[in-house]
């Protein structure tokens, strides 16, 4: 009967897990953080003209943070599977809480950064010029050869 049971751990041993969970979750919430500095020599480098290089560099600082946020369950999935099985004391979710709090946070500024970006190189419509496609031109009715009043002298 004592065999089908896992050892129970000791208290000491339970705050160590957590402990190292803690510094795992957080060392995993960090990593965007790394990457955005790495994203933005690149993007510096890349400067504001439009080539291949550019495009494919700035459209990667946009889709990467976008991925990372949606894969969040993912990337913290075997933190939370680890710390349900041997600590049964400890709520995994209160261990996981900041660490992704702050890795959205961080892919957040990444993806604000590739925003800006884009917006440098002119590729996202943020002018009055980008959406004059949506302007209705009315159409003139009539037209005459005799200038208006304000203009005779």
């Amino acid at each position: 009967m004592s065999a089908s049971r896992p050892p129970a751990l000791t208290r000491a041993k339970q705050d160590q897990l957590t402990a190292k969970r803690k510094s795992m979750a957080m060392s995993i919430a960090m990593k965007p953080g790394q990457q955005i500095l790495m994203n933005a020599f690149m993007m510096y480098m890349s400067g504001n003209q439009l080539n291949i290089w550019s495009i494919t560099i700035t459209s990667s600082a946009v889709l990467s943070p976008l991925a990372g946020i949606l894969s969040l369950d993912r990337t913290f999935g075997h933190l939370e599977q680890s710390s349900n099985t041997s600590s049964p004391g400890s709520n995994a979710e209160d261990i996981l809480q900041m660490p992704k709090l702050l890795f959205i946070a961080l892919n957040l500024v990444w993806l604000a950064l590739g925003l800006y970006k884009m917006s440098t190189m002119r590729l996202l419509p943020i002018t009055s010029a980008d959406w004059t496609h949506r302007i209705v031109w009315k159409d003139m009715m009539e037209t005459t050869s005799i200038p208006p009043d304000s203009m005779i002298l």
